[in-house]
């Protein structure tokens, strides 16, 4: 029930002891500040951590021939494998259970030219599911499509900085660049978290490719992702009935570690994954280690406070105040300065991550934050504990009887 006189008492109280009050605040507000601070920071690690190990798909598996070590069936060793379009066929009727996207891939390099401008990048011929596998993100335009790839078209997908140096600042969208010999209609522009190398590719139906390479069916790699519910363990049978497969398809010794490559990333994935939650459990001990610094820090003043106004409270006793009065109004001056001073810690740790937050990339640490819900809950509980620590010394002093009290010194 709202008390006037108590709130006109606690102010007065607060109004004369500037000091004590402050001091009071100053703790409590540092130990918010210092863990939104540090646990932002923590925060702003994971996000650089994750964004340089998982920028393809996480759940990608890349499949590249080499040469083999081993004869096998007659074949002689150091025999080139290579891929063709049937393999595509049979990845997709073999494995359809395992299998989300899948897209070969076949990589050169060619000349590139619009108008006067021109340079040197790598083309990649792919097929439509390419998108999701290297997470490629669309600018304008579109992707390469099913149409693409069954008429073959002369259509081309280019990335942010061949747009920038070849375009300027035109729209390249319905523009006819030279790939080579051959001239391609830009139909896409893409971006790629992968930086600067990634968007310097350009895209084309692998299709395209094999005709301009007089109609052959080879393939440099295959490219697919597994179905992600299928975890760290279906991955890993994924990878095992893949490579058993194709090394009987192609004719290469079970025992032979070369030939096939299969590229899976999954372990390294998951072990990512594993100091990231590591990683989240230090920042939260540290934040835990700060609010406990903080608890205690409360804990002492207020027992310097409650110790400070021992012949106060005697004085109150006195007059014919009640051992739960004095409790309540100590109690109430300790939560209330707790609470103001917990969100202008919360607000200022807040500000200053939002400011810092780009400055700190080259330190590895990127976008730093902490969400609403983790910055209220210790907020909160600074102040339930700050309320504790008022109360204790407050039970007591309310115990002692007025005449000693009054002796305090």
């Amino acid at each position: 029930m709202f008390n006037r006189d108590r709130w006109i008492e606690i102010f007065e109280t607060i109004s004369k002891n500037k000091l004590r009050t402050f001091l009071s605040g100053f703790t409590v507000a540092l130990g918010i500040f210092i863990f939104v601070i540090l646990f932002g920071l923590g925060n702003g690690l994971k996000n650089t951590f994750q964004e340089f190990f998982l920028d393809d798909a996480g759940n990608a598996i890349f499949l590249n021939s080499g040469k083999t070590s081993k004869p096998y069936k007659g074949f002689k060793a150091n025999r080139r494998i290579e891929f063709e379009n049937d393999d595509l066929n049979d990845i997709k009727e073999n494995f359809s259970f395992f299998l989300e996207y899948l897209s070969p891939r076949i990589d050169r390099n060619a000349t590139s030219s619009y108008k006067k401008e021109s340079n040197n990048y790598n083309t990649r011929a792919i097929s439509p599911g390419h998108q999701f596998i290297e997470k490629t993100i669309l600018m304008k335009g579109r992707y390469i499509n099913q149409s693409d790839i069954k008429g073959k078209r002369k259509s081309a997908v280019i990335g942010r900085l061949v747009a920038k140096d070849l375009f300027k600042t035109e729209n390249p969208i319905g523009k006819y660049i030279e790939l080579g010999s051959t001239t391609f209609k830009v139909v896409g522009v893409f971006q790629d978290e992968g930086g600067d190398r990634e968007e310097r590719n350009i895209y084309i139906p692998f299709t395209t490719r094999q005709l301009i390479e007089k109609g052959n069916d080879k393939l440099n790699s295959i490219v697919m992702t597994y179905r992600k519910e299928l975890g760290h363990t279906g991955a890993v049978a994924f990878e095992k009935v893949l490579k058993k497969y194709f090394k009987e398809k192609k004719s290469i010794d079970p025992s032979d570690t070369e030939g096939i490559y299969i590229q899976n990333p999954t372990d390294d994935i998951k072990q990512s994954q594993d100091f990231a939650v590591v990683l989240q459990y230090i920042v939260s001990l540290v934040g835990l280690g700060t609010l406990i610094a903080g608890i205690i820090g409360i804990s002492n003043i207020m027992v310097f406070v409650v110790k400070e106004r021992t012949k106060e409270l005697g004085i109150r006793k006195a007059l014919g105040a009640s051992p739960r009065s004095v409790i309540q109004m100590i109690l109430q001056e300790s939560i209330f300065i707790t609470t103001i001073s917990g969100y202008v810690g919360l607000f200022l740790g807040i500000l200053v991550l939002e400011n810092i937050g780009l400055n700190l990339e080259e330190y590895f640490i990127k976008n730093p934050y902490i969400d609403l819900g983790t910055s209220l809950s210790a907020t909160i509980i600074l102040i339930i504990f700050g309320a504790i620590a008022g109360y204790i010394p407050a039970k007591r002093a309310s115990s002692i009887k007025p005449i000693v009290a009054l002796r305090d010194e």
